[in-house]
């Protein structure tokens, strides 16, 4: 099963493109480590269609997100040299507010991804 819950803060603003006459918007999630002062993890996450629209219009960066979704790999050449990613296709996005904010996340409804 290839399945990822991921909860952090975005380290990038949301870059939202049109590839093959396709909405897709991509960001990079800075995921707190489990152990005190050990720093964070980074991930790049992509959504597609209206949940792509919608990140771009309510989130920036600082902003504190939970992401469903699956990984996925991608391999390119880059100045000769190959570059490997692992990113994940977000099914679901939650914004979570801060605590002095309601209480109760807004939710960004699936939408179906098709395998990018």
């Amino acid at each position: 099963m290839n399945s990822v819950s991921l909860i952090g803060n975005l380290a990038t603003e949301v870059e939202l493109k049109q590839v093959s006459e396709r909405t897709v918007a991509s960001f990079l999630l800075a995921v707190d480590r489990p152990a005190r002062d050990a720093g964070a993890d980074f991930v790049w996450v992509t959504a597609w269609e209206r949940q792509a629209e919608l990140c771009a219009e309510y989130l920036g960066k600082g902003g504190r997100v939970a992401v469903e979704g699956r990984l996925k790999s991608r391999t390119w050449e880059h100045e000769g040299r190959r570059r490997d990613a692992i990113e994940v296709v977000a099914r679901r996005i939650d914004f979570l507010r801060n605590r002095s904010e309601a209480e109760e996340p807004h939710a960004v409804e699936p939408v179906p991804v098709d395998a990018a």
